[in-house]
């Protein structure tokens, strides 16, 4: 893409990690992903996710967005191997907790703490961290130059989303005090 046809700004409050990207470059992806991923809450997936529209644009090569991103997740989460819950199901936390700010950053404590070995903690974390990095740079990269219109829709229709999610939450914990009760009434 020409540099006259790409986005002059990224839109709304995603401007604000503009600079850091366009000073740091690739830099940015590894050190925020690496170090979000080691604890700190820093914006390394919202840094991926921008590295990859910066590769849609053509400011940024989209396969070292991903493998810079991939570095980061692996690594961050191994400086500190991160109890039941965790021990009986560890493999599959660790791939889904790639998806869930907190439970990301946490990850790694949370194996050490339980036990886990770490080489059974490196491939799962590994696997997590290659579908985490090819979701959000895909998610990224296709955006690339439509990002403006993309963030417009989603601005417009997030009270709406918000709503939907509400609901279908309280009607989640709705059922589940129905069914607590039922249960507590049958015995």
């Amino acid at each position: 893409m020409a540099a006259s046809q790409m986005p002059p700004h990224l839109p709304g409050v995603l401007r604000s990690l503009e600079p850091t990207l366009n000073h740091f470059g690739y830099a940015a992806v590894v050190g925020l992903v690496f170090v979000e991923d080691f604890g700190v809450p820093v914006p390394g997936e919202t840094v991926l996710i921008l590295a990859a529209v910066y590769a849609g644009t053509g400011r940024f090569n989209a396969v070292v967005v991903g493998l810079l991103g991939l570095l980061g997740a692996v690594v961050g989460d191994n400086v500190e191997k991160a109890t039941g819950f965790f021990a009986r199901y560890g493999g599959g936390i660790i791939v889904i907790a790639r998806f869930i700010v907190g439970l990301r950053q946490a990850n790694g404590i949370i194996a050490g703490l339980s036990g886990l070995r770490w080489a059974r903690f490196l491939t799962f974390n590994a696997i997590g961290g290659a579908l985490w990095v090819a979701v959000w740079t895909s998610v990224g990269y296709f955006s690339g130059s439509n990002i403006d219109t993309i963030y417009s829709t989603i601005s417009r229709y997030s009270t709406y989303v918000a709503v939907v999610v509400g609901v279908t939450l309280l009607a989640a914990l709705g059922r589940h005090m129905a069914r607590s009760r039922q249960t507590r009434a049958m015995t």
